[in-house]
């Protein structure tokens, strides 16, 4: 949209609400005052005046208006409504419903809470939030990642494919097991895991002991192979990492802890590293949602600086100071809850 475009709808949008208003209470029918005023309302010998209303109604509404106004002008076509956002959208609706019997309970509560007296309206607005929640990942990526955070982790964090087999001891501790018992029958996984180390440095064979050793039913009857895998497979990153750090056809020298027990890991093969332009793009994603689940403010951040980037600005003095009191106090809210 053309930047004289986007300024007249930011003022049109101020003018909406009391147009409405004007055709619903018929201004055009109402006595003038003397000076020029139309009026609005007579309650006895009191009157409100169209202006009055107008400024009532611009102080109390009209900033949530603008701005969801001002992020659907942003935000319509560069996302376009797809199948992830209709199911995304279904599934709020879905998983909000369960917690209410009747579809009333449900309308009246989202009536209660956002100020929605339709499922329609309720829909809507959970597909702006998905809009937004698409931009503040964007903006992230491409103005708040760093290029020396991508390259830290790409050279920390980012591996060829390895190929490698364990051998996994269980601890066998329970949630509802004493902290005495748990650090007990840890140290015990801990010195078996130690003992397997030890018959591997006398020369005794890999597979063979993980068929007769390892807690892991999938893997001991084929010698603990696992295959090649990365870190974004179904494993622990500590686990990939070790096993990226070895050298083929060396094992771990101590047993590396993981949420499943402790693991015995024998390093195969491994597949050169991918170029950082290849998976650029998938690290800055990565490391844009680690900053938007550590950091509550940074959404609301966000948006504000996607809405500045693509130059919204307030002409009205008092919309604009309405809209940073109400930035700070989200991102006031957002900070207490980190």
């Amino acid at each position: 949209m053309k930047k004289s475009n986007k300024k007249f709808y930011i003022i049109i949008c101020i003018l909406t609400v009391c147009l409405i208003i004007s055709v619903i209470l018929n201004f055009t029918h109402n006595a003038k005052l003397k000076n020029g005023e139309e009026t609005a309302v007579k309650v006895g010998k009191e009157k409100i005046t169209a202006n009055d209303l107008y400024k009532d109604l611009k102080e109390a509404y009209a900033l949530n208006i603008l701005i969801d106004k001002i992020d659907h002008m942003l935000l319509d076509t560069k996302y376009k409504t797809d199948d992830k956002e209709t199911s995304y959208v279904e599934n709020q609706i879905t998983s909000l419903k369960s917690n209410y019997k009747t579809d009333d309970e449900f309308l009246s509560a989202i009536k209660s809470y956002y100020g929605i007296s339709s499922e329609a309206e309720f829909k809507e607005m959970l597909r702006l939030e998905y809009k937004r929640n698409l931009a503040v990942k964007d903006y992230v990526k491409d103005e708040v990642v760093t290029d020396t955070e991508i390259n830290n982790y790409y050279n920390s964090k980012i591996i060829g494919d390895v190929k490698a087999s364990h051998i996994l001891i269980k601890s066998k501790a329970k949630n509802s097991d004493s902290e005495e018992v748990k650090s007990e029958k840890e140290n015990k996984a801990k010195e078996k895991a130690e003992e397997i180390i030890k018959k591997l440095n006398n020369g005794e064979d890999f597979s063979k002991l993980a068929k007769k050793y390892s807690d892991d039913e999938g893997t001991k009857d084929n010698g603990g192979d696992l295959g090649y895998f990365n870190t974004d497979d179904n494993y622990e990153e500590a686990f990939v990492l070790a096993a990226a750090a070895l050298e083929n056809g060396k094992y771990t020298e101590e047993p590396i802890k993981t949420e499943y027990g402790y693991e015995i890991i024998l390093k195969k093969a491994e597949k050169n590293k991918p170029k950082l332009k290849s998976v650029k793009d998938k690290i800055k994603t990565t490391l844009a949602e680690d900053k938007l689940s550590n950091n509550n403010t940074l959404y609301y951040e966000s948006l504000e600086g996607y809405r500045t980037k693509n130059k919204v600005e307030f002409k009205d003095s008092n919309i604009n100071s309405q809209y940073k009191a109400y930035l700070k106090r989200l991102t006031k809210n957002s900070s207490s809850n980190n």
